[in-house]
């Protein structure tokens, strides 16, 4: 293939879906089978071998094209931060290992180029959902058709997700959260992987995505990217314009971003009691 005319946000978006469809196939090969959980921090939070596996796979299709770019990584001995200059990439794995283990095919493996700490190309892979999901610079396709955030604007209408997880301590802003959202939109939908759920809106399956946590990069970049390019709006709690290392993440397709920010501080109010 010839690349010689490929901007650089085509050709890193171009290896990040390439790298997205490998750790995708690898983690799908040990779907539904039989393999050891283990427990990192917590009794929600777990990793198996093909979480590693696939990071691996992942790492390798990146570094043959782009080999001393750094890697932030959920798993092993990767960065945990993005870095403010020069160019990295946002890896996670397996994203919704919960799901994973469960046998529920809510899962993905998601890719995001950086560059100065800002996205200019991702890729979210969903294999058992038979989708993925693309964005450069300029424009967002799901399966190779382009996509873009819904047109809803009516709160009643709309499906918005609580996501990220809040810790056993913190359960008093989950319900904060579920209730802010019953309260003012049509339904909630709680599908256990944060980058699945950001993709889903990229492409109008949902309407917004909220929390109040710090995410974790390799749980947002990559969607985040995508929702912008696919013109929806993402802040942070407090409506500033959403960064790797920001307070609590709202996503939406912009015309209910008024309305899920006031449902974002309604959930910060509880958590600053």
């Amino acid at each position: 293939m010839d690349t010689s005319s490929e901007s650089d946000a085509a050709a890193r978006a171009r290896v990040a879906e390439q790298a997205a469809r490998v750790g995708a196939a690898v983690a799908a090969g040990s779907f539904r089978r039989e393999i050891p959980v283990e427990i990192k921090e917590d009794k929600t939070d777990v990793v198996t071998q093909a979480d590693r596996d696939a990071q691996a796979r992942v790492i390798d299709c990146i570094h043959s094209t782009y080999e001393a770019n750094a890697i932030v990584g959920e798993e092993a001995d990767e960065l945990k931060s993005v870095p403010e200059s020069g160019p990295a990439w946002v890896i996670d794995p397996i994203d919704g290992t919960n799901n994973f283990v469960r046998g529920l095919g809510v899962w993905c493996t998601a890719v995001a180029a950086v560059r100065d700490g800002e996205p200019v190309a991702a890729a979210v892979a969903a294999p058992e959902l038979g989708d993925v999901y693309v964005a450069d610079d300029e424009a967002v396709t799901r399966n190779g058709e382009p996509v873009s955030v819904s047109d809803r604007a009516d709160p009643e209408t709309c499906a918005v997700v609580p996501t990220m997880w809040w810790e056993p301590d913190r359960r008093d802003e989950y319900a904060a959260a579920c209730r802010a959202i019953v309260d003012r939109f049509g339904d909630l939908r709680r599908l256990g992987s944060a980058q699945a759920q950001l993709a889903m809106l990229a492409a109008g399956t949902i309407d917004g995505v909220v929390t109040n946590v710090y995410a974790n990069p390799w749980d947002t970049v990559a969607g985040v990217h995508l929702i912008r390019l696919a013109g929806g709006t993402v802040t942070d709690v407090h409506g500033d314009r959403w960064r790797h290392d920001s307070q609590g993440l709202v996503a939406s397709n912009g015309a209910i971003h008024e309305d899920l920010l006031d449902a974002a501080q309604e959930i910060q109010a509880v958590a600053e009691r």
